[in-house]
């Protein structure tokens, strides 16, 4: 029956996971792919098995193991899937992966790994605001996608972070943020041998020892606090000099110091897409230091921007790699932009929030699923943009013109529908023939949406 309730075509797109798994837990994930896909509401276990028509399954039990109990590596999906995106986006270019945190509203006892954070939706810098949930560290590859026109954030890797709480109730070391981000980022670097990665990153990630940890293998952009203590390079060592050599020369100006004199040199370029709003003009200014404190430092290019007309303060931007030009490092930088778009496009469109699982494993599982979800709908769109079956949906009052996710969701989802057997009457080419199956199932997603 599962065999039955899965397109064809489906199954050639998830064919490149396939050895990731063994064939009844294969078998049994292609059909929570299809009703995850074809879900219009939650995305719960039974959710996508009444999408794929086996509301009546007696073996359900099994659907749900592949999540709480099957013997699979994440990681292994995780590296597939990114050697399939760069394949398809970036197959030369450098590789710009972003790397952020989502809170997860969850609730209830059995959700043990939930914490107390700020919630960076509904706060701003006057106003806190609380939310209980998971924490995700989630990186994205963030590429050009050719068929919508722009840089999409793209998730690949995403894993839990728990609370203090949590690791404080079990006698474990509570492990930072900067700490998940240098394991994500080694682990990226080690899986593309040969490919120039940039990381590209908010403040909470602009930490001398995480960068110190991970410059010699990839490089990373962040942001850069304006008063950083920045030094010059040590100056070359004389013969017959004794004690220990230095680490650093002389103290350089703070950046602060840096905006308020007038002769600081300014340069003056253009950036396309500056978070979203259009080509913005900005002046820049930009050097290369040694940010350092005592015992640790870090050779990076800081990049000192200010708005031409004003419209929001000064900031600065740090790059481990001193030979990249400033305009790249905003260009990189802006990127990041889209990884906020992308966790707002998988709970609008991809249930996330929705899901009901409870046991660790599942937990642990079924977000990064569901993220790794809008990058697969992304390639398997793309396949479909080459053969022309992917188009806006437009109207009399919207004339859209880029194609965005949910046309691309719902292209995918037309492909699944149609696979399951329509055919076209050889009197009437305008008459469909619907199997009765097929027919209560379509129905059943239009009257149950939730």
């Amino acid at each position: 029956m599962a065999k039955q309730a899965v397109p064809d075509v489906l199954a050639t797109w998830m064919a490149p996971f396939a050895a990731a798994f063994t064939r009844p837990t294969f078998a049994n994930l292609l059909v929570l792919v299809a009703g995850a896909v074809l879900a219009p509401g939650r995305r719960t276990v039974a959710s996508a098995l009444s999408s794929v028509g086996l509301r009546g399954a007696a073996t359900f039990t099994n659907y749900h193991r592949v999540l709480s109990r099957s013997r699979w590596s994440g990681l292994a999906v995780a590296r597939r899937l990114l050697a399939l995106m760069i394949a398809a986006f970036v197959p030369s270019e450098p590789v710009v992966v972003g790397i952020d945190e989502t809170i997860e509203r969850r609730w209830g006892p059995k959700i043990k790994a939930r914490g107390i954070y700020r919630d960076p939706v509904r706060s701003s810098h006057g106003h806190f605001v609380k939310a209980s949930g998971l924490r995700w560290i989630s990186l994205m590859l963030l590429a050009p996608v050719p068929f919508a026109g722009r840089v999409w954030g793209l998730p690949f890797l995403t894993v839990l972070a728990p609370s203090q709480r949590y690791a404080q109730e079990r006698g474990r070391r509570h492990k930072p943020l900067t700490d998940w981000g240098r394991q994500l980022l080694l682990l990226v670097a080690r899986w593309l041998p040969g490919r120039q990665v940039v990381a590209v990153a908010d403040s909470s990630y602009a930490a001398i020892e995480l960068l110190a940890a991970v410059c010699r293998h990839l490089t990373v952009i962040t942001r850069l606090r304006l008063d950083a203590r920045l030094f010059a390079p040590p100056p070359p060592r004389r013969p017959g000099t004794k004690g220990r050599p230095r680490v650093s020369g002389a103290r350089q100006p703070t950046l602060v110091q840096r905006l308020a004199n007038p002769g600081t040199a300014w340069q003056r370029v253009k950036v396309t897409n500056w978070y979203g709003q259009g080509e913005r003009q900005l002046d820049i200014a930009s050097g290369t230091a040694l940010w350092y404190h005592p015992g640790k430092q870090v050779a990076v290019r800081w990049v000192l921007v200010r708005d031409v007309v004003g419209a929001f303060e000064p900031q600065a931007f740090l790059c481990t790699d001193e030979a990249t030009e400033p305009v790249d490092v905003l260009r990189f930088f802006v990127r990041r932009w889209s990884v906020e778009v992308t966790f707002a496009e998988v709970r609008r469109h991809l249930g996330v929030e929705t899901q009901r699982q409870w046991s660790d494993l599942a937990v642990a599982r079924t977000t990064p699923c569901l993220l790794a979800l809008f990058s697969l709908v992304t390639l398997w769109t793309n396949q479909l943009s080459a053969c022309g079956l992917v188009i806006p949906r437009r109207a009399a009052w919207y004339a859209k013109s880029g194609i965005t996710f949910s046309d691309a969701i719902a292209a995918v989802r037309r492909q699944l529908w149609i696979n399951e057997t329509f055919s076209i009457s050889r009197l009437d080419r305008d008459t469909v023939e619907i199997p009765k199956i097929l027919r209560d199932r379509l129905i059943n997603a239009a009257c149950y949406p939730a």
